[in-house]
């Protein structure tokens, strides 16, 4: 299988619970499971992360856990027909205090705090944005309005204030439980929804790291951008998390289809400059719940997102409750291959006024830059936190990098960082020693032959985190 740099998200869900077509799924080519817990209940994200961590050893590819958090349910209630029309012009009132299912002129509300949210003139956007209502009044608990955009509402749909402003905390008591049985089932990354600043963040590691102390398990965290009033604050977001995840549903609600594009590439762009990882989401391949092959439209989408330098792309519905999991696996794994055949690799200008505080850090910018100049066959990492494999992997370079560590968690933490391969390898405590296990390890692997050049980096002593410090040039005898 031909090296391909940027990875593959898929949700599991009943489309994709099978055990032997999960490990089709992994052996075609997905690097992180994703566990949406906004369904199900503890037991069930415990039962499938055992199945995906099985699969993945029947696959003989180490895949990572994502627990993706609910977040707020900014929904509407429901109605006693189970959906309604509403056309435009008529009143619509959006009642807080109201106990009984809705009808065709009001409706009850999971999210109680929106007549404090919102005010004459506003605008409210209801399932993801095909309903459209103008606020007229705030009388106590009812929001009445009229309907701008008509359609069928039904029960708990989703609720967007255009422009941002919905006051909901990004993690709720749910998240809170949610967070302790995501470390139980050690989850190598969690997935924080609707973060609005920094605090949010920091809040989600605190309660991540109490959690998974009785394992002494520390997560990643990804920061889901699909709030506008996280758009100001992306740099502090990004300071606070592990990555982000361009979360284009919510996001496109708020701020408007029009400005997602140029904001998926500059959060990619913010990301890879601050060292962070960066997911692009939702719809990507949406007609493939359906249908055996992509639109012409989603091929495109997908491609952009990897020129645009994507570590991953991210299938939801399209695994999770799709007819055809496997065939949309394999068709995103051969669009980001194409893709990055035409990747332009601009590794110098990468460099250009760049300035490194951390041995490490300069050790992996040497490595890349001799490895980009010399045209080497591999880039190989000993490490213990993965950090000199993700630093490699922040810049544009055609040349796989293959992190070799004797950590399995590091190991799956480094499945979703682009052009990486993480391998697991029993280390030394002896550099020289080290170094000659690595090429056995590399030749075993088909990685290189005889003639091959590749460069490797290390620290000295051996097992230290961060200690990396050592760059070589090697030739395989």
């Amino acid at each position: 299988m031909p090296h391909r740099a940027t990875k593959i998200v898929a949700t599991l869900g009943p489309a994709s619970s099978d055990p032997a077509l999960l490990e089709a799924m992994i052996a075609a080519g997905v690097n992180v499971v994703r566990l949406n817990f906004s369904h199900g209940k503890a037991a069930d994200h415990t039962q499938r992360a055992e199945l995906v961590r099985a699969a993945s050893q029947r696959a003989g590819r180490e895949v990572a856990v994502m627990a993706d958090l609910q977040g707020p349910k900014i929904r509407v209630g429901t109605f006693a027909e189970g959906r309604v029309m509403l056309e435009p012009g008529q009143p619509f009132v959006l009642d807080g205090a109201r106990k009984q299912p809705g009808d065709v002129q009001s409706v009850g509300l999971d999210y109680k705090e929106l007549p404090r949210d919102v005010r004459p003139g506003d605008t409210l956007l209801l399932n993801d944005g095909l309903i459209v209502l103008t606020v007229d009044a705030v009388k106590g608990e009812a929001v009445h309005t009229t309907v701008k955009l008509g359609g069928e509402l039904s029960n708990n749909k989703g609720i967007n204030k255009q422009g941002g402003g919905l006051t909901a905390p990004a993690l709720t008591a749910k998240d809170m439980e949610d967070i302790k049985t995501a470390m139980a089932l050690r989850a190598d990354y969690v997935a924080v929804s609707f973060p609005k600043s920094a605090t949010d963040m920091e809040m989600a590691r605190q309660l991540c790291h109490v959690a998974g102390a009785e394992w002494g398990h520390k997560p990643q965290l990804i920061a889901k951008i699909e709030r506008a009033e996280a758009i100001p604050r992306l740099a502090e977001i990004l300071a606070a998390s592990d990555g982000i995840m361009v979360a284009r549903g919510d996001l496109a609600v708020e701020v408007g289809n029009a400005a997602v594009p140029a904001l998926q590439k500059r959060m990619i762009t913010l990301a890879r400059r601050a060292d962070k990882l960066v997911i692009t989401a939702t719809q990507m391949m949406e007609s493939m719940i359906t249908n055996p092959v992509p639109t012409r439209a989603e091929v495109s989408d997908v491609a952009n997102a990897v020129l645009d330098g994507t570590d991953a792309v991210m299938l939801s519905a399209e695994t999770a409750a799709g007819k055809y999991p496997l065939e949309t696996v394999q068709q995103m794994a051969a669009i980001c291959l194409a893709a990055e055949e035409h990747d332009a690799a601009e590794l110098d200008a990468d460099f250009s006024g760049a300035a490194f505080q951390r041995i490490d850090q300069t050790i992996a910018m040497g490595a890349l830059f001799t490895a980009y100049h010399l045209g080497v066959k591999a880039i190989v990492a000993l490490t213990e936190s993965g950090s000199t494999a993700l630093w490699m992997s922040r810049h544009r370079v055609r040349i796989p990098i293959y992190a070799l560590t004797p950590k399995v968690g590091t190991q799956r933490k480094m499945a979703l960082y682009r052009s990486v391969r993480p391998l697991l390898m029993d280390t030394s405590a002896h550099r020289d020693e080290a170094l000659a296990q690595a090429e056995v390890h590399l030749k075993k692997q088909g990685i290189v032959g005889p003639g091959d050049i590749y460069a490797i980096t290390c620290g000295e002593p051996m097992g230290a985190p961060g200690g990396t410090n050592m760059l070589k040039i090697c030739r395989v005898g």
